[in-house]
């Protein structure tokens, strides 16, 4: 049995997740992005699509980017 990183479950069948060289253990996707997924700069949702870029920032769509500033981003579709 492996215990979940994010929740402590403990579970027969985890996963694990390589990021960056570090492999990590779920024991679901929920607390796999909970854990792994950026957050957006602007709402702090976590981004678990494309997501926009400005500079270093992180957004989940160009709306919340432009919020904060960052000018000329647009949603991919």
């Amino acid at each position: 049995m492996a215990q979940c990183e994010t929740c402590g479950n403990e579970y027969d069948r985890p996963m694990t997740i390589s990021v960056g060289g570090k492999s990590h253990v779920f024991d679901c996707f929920e607390c796999a992005i909970h854990m792994l997924a950026p957050s957006c700069k602007h709402c702090g949702c976590r981004i678990i699509g494309h997501g926009v870029q400005s500079g270093g920032d992180m957004f989940c769509c160009a709306p919340c980017a432009g919020h904060e500033g960052a000018a000329g981003l647009a949603d991919r579709a």
